[in-house]
């Protein structure tokens, strides 16, 4: 009788999850690793959030397999920390370099151009056969060569990588990006249908790719006009120099790239892919272990990109926060960016900072970058943010992220693999005591070999979290978005995101707003997004 109850009970639980009558065998119930004990479920103000919130829990029980089927189908907002070169997996790197006539070092495992690579053109591109060294291959051979192959996937990834003397997480992590790269930007509209229709597939419904336009003339300007301190001054010699003229390069290449996109998608065909529901927009990605003049000139290039074409939402600086150049110019770009933003009102800024681990640098260099991101740099959104508590006086600056309205951007996995940092040496639950917002992200992932769900899934076996904490995150990665226009959501201090504002009360997850809320939602990008998102919620919990 308890074997046939506890059959039952199974069997209730599985169609509860999924939505179905019934299914001819129950999963096993197990206690989650990870988590020390579940969070008790917040009283749901809709009896569909509440079925939702029960699934998820039963899902816990069962083990992360059911709850990643759970959390793949649960609206997941946006991607708001996520490198376009590092979210494009291996074996789309391998095949872009065959069509793009590459050799592949068998030794360094990298692309290298032909010796022949001058005499190719347009005419007898598709003829062409590339000239490779001794050691090297023709990349478009690669996959008849399975060793080869998966030595070139690994070495793009993190997909086999055990730690090893000499050889670190970190290490491998950013080698990776100058091993794969070389093939052609050509490649682009591919790549953005790649992560957008992963992304459409997850239901999520929004993406801030970062990515670096060509600054090589805005560069040698720079170098031209020779370095001054005075950045006001500085900013006004590159816009008389002509810094703009690179604009429109850019976004010509967008132009071309999204064109290539909506052609792969089927996008307003009558098979059309749901992938092209997923919006995306561009963080102007700045290298920033570079010489201060090239890092200053990308600063006022992105800025200047940012006000001409408003697929740039917003900027960033990049490459790795311990980097010799990183860490001795910190404190001269955050000047940089508080030097310059003002000519610029309305850009927006998200950081890197606090990437970085007991150890990588000396102590007194993990006390003050997040801070200096946040009340120099600008800064709307931090991403990863894991020194925190190395921080100087680290308790006022949370209550201050908090007051700000501050967002995290958490990367769960790229944390562990790069800092070895994770489970309860994450700030991630600290972040969240004190108030400040935070979003789960993934960073690279392809790199990583993951995606935004397997992130949740991370989440949800490490920390006690509940249902209503996983749709709170989700509602901040819109509210936090770059994305112009008012928000759906009354303002508080700690943020809430539970209560719309007076003209949407009573609307949320219908299909179409109605009177001054359709007003307000005609007007703002994010609270169109924010509208469409409540609607995903509202179908998601009434499958339960």
């Amino acid at each position: 009788m308890l074997a046939a109850k506890l059959q039952i009970r199974g069997l209730c639980a599985t169609a509860l999850l999924f939505g179905a009558a019934s299914l001819p065998f129950a999963f096993p119930l197990s206690a989650s690793a990870g988590v020390k004990a579940a969070a008790p479920a917040v009283k749901s103000a809709e009896p569909t959030e509440a079925r939702a919130s029960q699934a998820f829990e039963e899902a816990r029980k069962q083990g992360p397999l059911t709850l990643r089927a759970f959390l793949y189908r649960m609206p997941k907002g946006a991607d708001l920390h996520n490198h376009l070169s590092g979210a494009i997996y291996a074996e789309t790197w391998i095949r872009d370099a065959g069509e793009d006539h590459l050799c592949v070092d068998t030794k360094t495992l990298s692309f290298v151009a032909p010796e022949n690579a001058k005499s190719r053109n347009e005419e007898n591109s598709k003829h062409f056969e590339p000239v490779c060294k001794e050691g090297q291959v023709d990349a478009a051979t690669v996959p008849q060569n399975q060793h080869l192959y998966d030595a070139l996937i690994d070495a793009f990834s993190m997909r086999t990588f055990v730690p090893r003397t000499a050889d670190s997480g970190h290490d491998h992590f950013f080698d990776t990006f100058g091993e794969f790269g070389g093939t052609r930007k050509s490649h682009m509209g591919e790549w953005l249908d790649e992560v957008a229709t992963r992304a459409a597939a997850q239901n999520e419904q929004y993406l801030e790719l970062m990515h670096t336009p060509d600054f090589k003339e805005a560069a040698a300007l720079a170098a031209k006009i020779g370095y001054n301190s005075d950045f006001a001054q500085y900013r006004q010699q590159l816009v008389d120099g002509g810094i703009r003229s690179s604009i429109s390069a850019a976004s010509a290449e967008l132009d071309t790239a999204e064109a290539d996109r909506r052609v792969r998608e089927h996008c307003g065909q009558l098979d059309e892919q749901p992938a092209c529901k997923v919006k995306i927009r561009y963080v102007y990605q700045i290298l920033r272990a570079l010489p201060p003049e090239v890092v200053f000139a990308q600063i006022v290039l992105g800025f200047e990109s940012i006000a001409a074409d408003p697929r740039f939402v917003g900027l960033n600086l990049v490459q790795p926060e311990d980097a010799y150049v990183a860490m001795r110019d910190y404190s001269l770009h955050m000047r940089m960016l508080d030097a310059v933003h003002g000519s610029y009102p309305g850009s927006h800024i998200s950081l890197h900072a606090g990437e970085l681990a007991p150890g990588m640098v000396p102590p007194d260099g993990l006390t003050f970058h997040i801070r200096l991101a946040v009340e120099q740099g600008e800064a709307e959104r931090i991403g990863h943010g894991v020194d925190i508590m190395y921080e100087d006086h680290p308790y006022d600056l949370l209550k201050e992220m908090a007051a700000k309205h501050v967002m995290v951007e958490v990367n769960l996995t790229s944390n562990d693999v790069i800092l070895n940092i994770k489970g309860e040496d994450h700030p991630f639950e600290i972040y969240r005591r004190y108030g400040v917002p935070v979003a789960l992200s993934t960073d690279d992932e392809g790199v990583s070999r993951i995606d935004l769900t397997h992130e949740y899934v991370r989440a949800a076996v490490t920390y006690p979290l509940s249902y209503r904490d996983f749709k709170k995150m989700v509602r901040t990665s819109l509210e936090h978005s770059f994305l112009h226009g008012a928000s759906l959501w009354q303002q508080a201090v700690p943020e809430t995101l539970d209560k719309p504002v007076e003209a949407c009360a009573g609307q949320l997850g219908k299909e179409t707003p109605a009177g001054a809320c359709a007003e307000l939602i005609s007007q703002s990008e994010k609270a169109q997004q924010q509208w469409e998102l409540e609607h995903r919620f509202h179908t998601f919990e009434a499958s339960f």
